[in-house]
């Protein structure tokens, strides 16, 4: 059985993994869903929070926990969180997945991969520090797609969405290169697995590092937020790259 640590994507807590934990527990799992400092449940909590209080807080639950062998999982732009997790603590990690989301270079911030857009969004309804979620319209037509979510499920979640801490957005990730050799894998759901299977065959800088033997690819066609479109076969994804 295997130890997971589900680290949600922006404006989203522990909550949102609820339906991936329950059958991964029922399978004997250990399963640690988190809500990072600033969002859901500590939104309450004082402080202007910025990418490294989030990569301590994870840091944090893994030794008072005791975990070992862990499955650090990634949803969207938990990539830097997990990634600085993941440089700090590799003797702590077994796999690092990402969920519809990718390896955050050295050097850069999630604000510099977002579309111009999107950076102009954050730049213009940033408040108190906190970056409040954007309309469906908006974050789809920025690529976070929208499949498998009916109007019911799109209220439900903007109704626990809290806003996101800035720091955790434009601060820049730090990493030594200790988690490089870490078994790695990409769950595409909102990207077709074959075009990048294409672009890794081809050669795309890019996507170069993507070949390598500690990669592992899989595909779960869906929109941006699986673990409410499609749980049981995001923690059936997960399960089986546990165990490899």
């Amino acid at each position: 059985m295997s130890t997971f640590v589900l680290v949600p994507g922006f404006w989203l807590g522990a909550w949102a993994w609820d339906e991936v934990a329950a059958p991964l527990r029922a399978a004997g799992h250990r399963v640690h869903p988190v809500s990072l400092p600033g969002v859901a449940e500590r939104a309450a909590e004082s402080g202007e929070f910025g990418l490294e209080d989030h990569i301590a807080d994870l840091a944090d639950l893994v030794v008072r926990e005791d975990l070992w062998e862990v499955v650090l999982v990634a949803h969207s732009g938990a990539s830097a969180p997990v990634g600085g997790l993941a440089d700090r603590m590799p003797e702590r990690i077994r796999r690092v997945v990402y969920l519809d989301s990718r390896p955050m270079p050295q050097g850069s911030s999630v604000y510099d991969l977002w579309q111009p857009g999107f950076r102009e969004e954050a730049d213009a309804t940033v408040t108190d520090g906190r970056l409040p979620m954007p309309s469906w319209d908006f974050l789809a037509a920025q690529g976070a797609g929208l499949d498998g979510l009916d109007e019911a499920a799109l209220a439900r979640i903007r109704a626990r969405a809290t806003p996101h801490p800035e720091g955790a957005f434009r601060d820049r990730l730090r990493l030594t290169g200790a988690g490089a050799a870490l078994a790695q894998a990409m769950v595409f759901c909102s990207f077709p697995l074959a075009t990048v299977r294409g672009l890794i065959d081809s050669g795309a800088p890019e996507f170069a590092a993507l070949a390598g033997p500690n990669w592992e690819l899989r595909e779960l066609p869906t929109g941006h937020w699986p673990m409410f479109s499609r749980p049981a076969d995001t923690a059936a994804v997960l399960a089986e790259l546990a165990a490899l």
